[in-house]
């Protein structure tokens, strides 16, 4: 879930590999390109069912059947096995409305909620739809011959970018034994994956240890979901995207005063990738609005509109958003709500050290609660790789409420992924409802976002801290509704302060600003500099605005160690869309030159307040 700072820099195209159109090698040749993938369900999905009978509620699904309980107008079941649960309310008009529960898989490790909706389907009975996404994992091995008698080896693995992380090195061969070696900085050679040949099925085993296990490698071709797109293809031709009545009014790049030749030039690079190197960028998503109107989507690597997508880092806009709309909604919470009270039922606890009781959720929404916390500090005890992978409390939240401070509260801004995830506790505690509620209520529904999955910590609160999935259509709103000021189409969902907060530079992080868990940069525009905002996180999950231009991008990528490939994400957006952007009195037939630039800060004194609110 770590941020990875989209840094910036230009990025050189190679051309298409000449791999994908060589002969067919020999089966006992490892060279080429290899494939693998597997899918590890949730298996429970489908059609809810809920009857009431003489012996009371019970819900259906998936052939498995549990009473349901009923507390007033709450109601809630768990299927045998841990193999999946719910919650949910009566509302009006025959409807319920609540969260399935997903459990962990041999790749997820945790817990996650997802939308259901169930409407009345005659007397005494509602249907609804479980639909908690796919858990799956994919792995493409390049194999080049080494003089050594070894191959070069590229993994890709859009979902978690394990070659990048482990530092791929090489695909070896020893009778039927294979072995995939890894290699990072001056450690020496290791074996990652080990397997063997299988002459039966023309391909070679690997087993990945804590990531689902055995994987059956077989070769394949120009249409692998290793490349954007197949190849080789069709020259790229624009075409806008369809209306799909999600909230989204469609135009074209002409209409919007988009330049569509450069708009074509830069989705081709994306798609002529040479993804058989190691730091290639993986790009899965790419969209583009102005003036409220979505008028590019392209989706390349096998993903699609209707696939939900990891925003990592990302989500922790998503959790203040939800914080903003119930603030908005009338919750008993304010920026200047002091968090231990919160948390503590209304009163602080006894002998509470006064740094502690100073602390706000505003504190907690711009990273300066002053908890040791770091997260790219290793010793810090509020770090969040060792809260998950390593401490693993039992009770997340107040481990870290237990956490010593390093500094005083607002004095500096450090990246911690904890405080988000206790700012949205602090949602749960004030109001005695999950803050999933709020975010199905006051903003999934408004916005018309039908599905995603939330992630959940092990005490079963939604995870304030990132990895939240959405759809990539449904993540772009969130850039809209800031720029619109906290509005979607014409029903206010955030108050115009929050929304500007968002928008305002409060400290240096990371040698760039941030403000209410958004980050905020400088870009250049013709003669100028525009201001710029957007939520971001690890592998290229990016929702940008430009409020002068009236414009959102959306990215989505599986860059999540390709340094390289964060680079190249947030440089095409200043060096080939920005420059693709007409004002008005512009000459329409001008051609667009791509630009150099680097970052408009340099080195920056990290943490320290630029304003106050």
């Amino acid at each position: 879930m770590r941020f990875t700072r989209l840094a910036l820099c230009a990025l050189s195209l190679g051309p298409l590999p000449a791999l994908a159109q060589a002969p067919t090698p020999p089966a006992t040749d490892l060279s080429g390109l290899w494939a693998a993938k597997k899918w590890f369900g949730p298996e429970i999905r489908g059609r809810l069912i809920i009857e009431r009978s003489n012996a009371g509620l019970r819900a259906d699904i998936a052939g498995r059947s549990a009473p349901v309980i009923r507390k007033g107008q709450e109601l809630s079941f768990e299927l045998p096995g841990d193999a999946g649960a719910f919650t949910g309310r009566f509302e009006g008009s025959g409807l319920i409305r609540g969260s399935w529960f997903r459990p962990p898989s041999a790749i997820s490790y945790g817990r996650s909620a997802s939308p259901v909706v169930l409407r009345a389907s005659g007397p005494n009975r509602w249907l609804g739809t479980v639909d908690p996404g796919d858990e799956e994992f994919a792995f493409y091995i390049f194999a080049h011959p080494r003089p050594d008698g070894a191959y070069a080896a590229v993994l890709r693995n859009p979902d978690f970018d394990l070659g990048n992380q482990q530092g791929v090195s090489g695909l070896v061969r020893d009778g039927d034994a294979v072995r995939l070696m890894a290699k990072r900085g001056g450690a020496p050679e290791r074996v990652l994956a080990s397997g063997r040949l299988h002459p039966d099925m023309a391909g070679f085993s690997l087993t990945f240890p804590n990531r689902g296990g055995s994987y059956d490698f077989k070769r394949d071709d120009g249409a692998s979901l290793a490349y954007p797109r197949p190849r080789p293809g069709e020259p790229y031709r624009y075409a806008p995207p369809p209306g799909l009545g999600d909230g989204w009014p469609t135009a074209t790049l002409a209409a919007e005063r988009i330049d569509q030749p450069a708009m074509e030039r830069l989705v081709q690079s994306i798609i002529d990738m040479p993804m058989d190197q190691a730091d290639a960028p993986e790009i899965h998503a790419l969209l583009v609005a102005r003036h409220g109107r979505l008028v590019l989507e392209e989706y390349f690597h096998g993903f699609s509109r209707d696939k939900l997508h990891t925003l990592r880092s990302a989500g922790k806009s998503i959790s203040g958003t939800v914080i903003g709309a119930a603030i908005h909604a009338g919750a008993p919470l304010r920026l200047d709500s002091r968090v231990y009270q919160v948390m503590n039922g209304g009163t602080f606890p006894a002998g509470l050290e006064p740094r502690k009781r100073a602390m706000t959720l505003d504190n907690l929404l711009t990273m300066s609660s002053g908890h040791y916390c770091d997260d790219t500090d290793d010793k810090a005890p509020g770090n969040e790789d060792y809260i998950g992978d390593q401490l693993q409390p039992p009770d997340v939240v107040g481990y870290f409420m237990s956490v010593p401070m390093a500094t005083d509260p607002g004095a500096n801004s450090v990246y911690c992924s904890m405080q988000p995830h206790l700012a949205l506790a602090m949602l749960q505690e004030a109001t005695h409802q999950s803050p999933l509620r709020f975010f199905d209520r006051l903003v999934a529904g408004p916005l018309q976002i039908a599905n995603y999955s939330w992630p959940l910590d092990t005490n079963g609160r939604p995870y304030g801290g990132g990895s939240v999935a959405l759809r990539a259509r449904d993540f772009m709103k969130f850039g809209q509704l800031m720029l619109n000021g906290g509005v979607w189409n014409g029903r206010r969902i955030l108050d115009a302060s929050y929304a500007k907060a968002v928008a305002t530079p409060q400290y240096h992080l990371r040698n760039i600003y941030y403000s209410d868990l958004w980050w905020v940069e400088y870009y250049p525009y013709k003669n100028r500099k525009l201001l710029g905002y957007s939520a971001r996180g690890a592998g290229g999950q990016l929702v940008f605005v430009i409020p002068e231009l009236d414009l959102v991008v959306t990215t989505m990528g599986g860059n999540y160690s390709n340094r390289r490939g964060g680079r190249y994400l947030n440089n095409f957006i200043a060096t080939a869309i920005l420059p693709a952007i007409r004002e008005p009195g512009d000459d329409p037939t001008a051609p667009v030159h791509d630009l150099d630039w680097a970052s408009p800060y340099g080195a920056s004194k990290d943490g320290t307040r630029v304003t106050r609110r």
